[in-house]
């Protein structure tokens, strides 16, 4: 059976329109609440969200939901999504319930799921939610229907939580870090998390309305972090995503440093720690330099489908602790269940601190390869797949390449577009080469 709803992180969709709606919303919840009770009488789910002002009207739908099925709600409030994975594991919740789009804009909206140790749901049980939704309902008896509660420190658990992952021999005294939570679900907590631990806090993004989230500010617009970190002269920049689970990092210099360069950094700071390093999951899209600069530490490395949901099934499948994307999306297993954009920046800053170096002087020696991403619309029934030309030009690349660099083709999961990349040393070579691959599909494409 295949999933019409769930997509590679929960359900996601425009507000009003299906199934981000109250009523499917609803019948979602009640599915979800059946399936729990497959296997248990009295099930508790964490509900948590961020920001958007859709939030509200989602969270009553997802509390009748869950109540009509005989299933308990704890209500979190405004929540970074990795907050509420750890607050279901603390509490021996059964379920964590995220309302969140993420970095996407505040006409979004969308539903993900943790189970009982804060990991992210496999595809079997999505497809039996998605079996559930097909039937009618099954209302519980009156004296079966679930209770609601509001739990009202949530964000301090998860606040100490944070700080726990940090050194304790460690201080951020002394150190003025910009911190842009992009309006959404820690704008409340990140300031908290830095203040708490010594730091003199610049807070920007931390002002929601309901309607700003991700707009011109957090981990996809850093441009207001740099900005701001170059006119308060402060030591380090942290931009979070709306729902917390991403970070970009900036230095005093306003130099941001993306996913790929701070997962290489974390992984050399426990070798320097003298900590086993067993290896390091990237995606498809993580930079080639990354992967030959570990490779020379003696570190394994392997890639993982795109989203951090892939990372983390090949890191819980090899054993293996740290993984990331290069949006910013680091796991370190150690920490926590999944990624937080909270716990990655202590990580960082904690190297920074414990080495007294800068995060230039840290990843001296790494320096990433040119990338160069090109989209080619395809025309209606087009097959890409069997086409000798494009074969024979891919093939023609990879030669050239050689070792020093790597063509990486695939489809849109969204739209009808196959995305050629192409990575090499040299940054000429790389758009020449995705120039003439992409041209064997669309003759016109022209790359700026």
């Amino acid at each position: 059976m295949t999933r019409t709803y769930f997509g590679t992180d929960g359900i996601r969709g425009t507000v009003g329109t299906p199934p981000i709606t109250p009523d499917f919303v609803l019948r979602l919840a009640h599915a979800v609440g059946r399936v729990l009770r497959r296997s248990m009488t009295r099930p508790q789910v964490l509900i948590g969200k961020d920001t958007r002002i859709s939030g509200y009207m989602l969270e009553s739908a997802l509390e009748s939901g869950f109540n009509s099925a005989g299933v308990d709600v704890v209500l979190l409030g405004p929540l970074p999504t990795p907050g509420v994975a750890y607050l279901t594991r603390a509490l021996r919740a059964n379920l964590g319930v995220v309302i969140s789009a993420s970095h996407n804009p505040f006409e979004d909206n969308g539903i993900k799921f943790f189970g009982p140790l804060g990991t992210k749901l496999d595809d079997a049980w999505e497809r039996a939610v998605e079996a559930a939704l097909a039937e009618p309902p099954a209302w519980v008896a009156a004296a079966d229907v679930g209770k609601a509660r509001r739990l009202d420190d949530a964000a301090g658990r998860y606040i100490e939580f944070c700080k726990s992952t940090f050194g304790n021999e460690l201080t951020l005294r002394g150190l003025k870090i910009v911190v842009d939570a992009a309006h959404g679900a820690a704008y409340q907590i990140a300031p908290k998390v830095f203040h708490e631990l010594g730091a003199e806090v610049v807070a920007i993004g931390c002002a929601p309305d309901g309607l700003n989230i991700n707009r011109g500010f957090g981990a996809t617009h850093p441009e207001a972090l740099v900005r701001e970190v170059q006119a308060q002269q402060a030591d380090f920049g942290i931009a979070l995503d709306g729902d917390a689970d991403r970070l970009q990092v900036a230095d005093g210099a306003g130099r941001l440093y993306n996913g790929d360069e701070l997962l290489y950094l974390l992984a050399c700071d426990r070798l320097a720690r003298g900590d086993e390093v067993a290896g390091v999951v990237g995606t498809l899209m993580t930079n080639m330099a990354v992967e030959l600069a570990l490779q020379e530490k003696g570190i394994p490395f392997a890639r993982a489908k795109v989203g951090d949901r892939y990372v983390l099934e090949e890191l819980e499948r090899r054993g293996w602790l740290l993984g990331g994307e290069g949006s910013g999306h680091l796991l370190a297993l150690d920490k926590h269940s999944t990624g937080d954009g909270l716990i990655s920046a202590l990580q960082v800053l904690q190297a920074s601190v414990r080495s007294g170096r800068t995060l230039a002087q840290l990843l001296e020696g790494l320096t990433l390869f040119p990338q160069t991403l090109v989209n080619v619309r395809l025309q209606p029934g087009q097959d890409w797949a069997t086409s000798s030309r494009l074969r024979a030009e891919t093939r023609a690349v990879e030669a050239e390449l050689g070792h020093a660099g790597r063509v990486l083709i695939r489809p849109s999961g969204t739209e009808p577009l196959l995305r050629v990349m192409v990575e090499a040393r040299d940054g000429r070579l790389a758009r020449d080469a995705a120039a003439r691959i992409a041209a064997t599909l669309q003759p016109t494409i022209a790359i700026e």
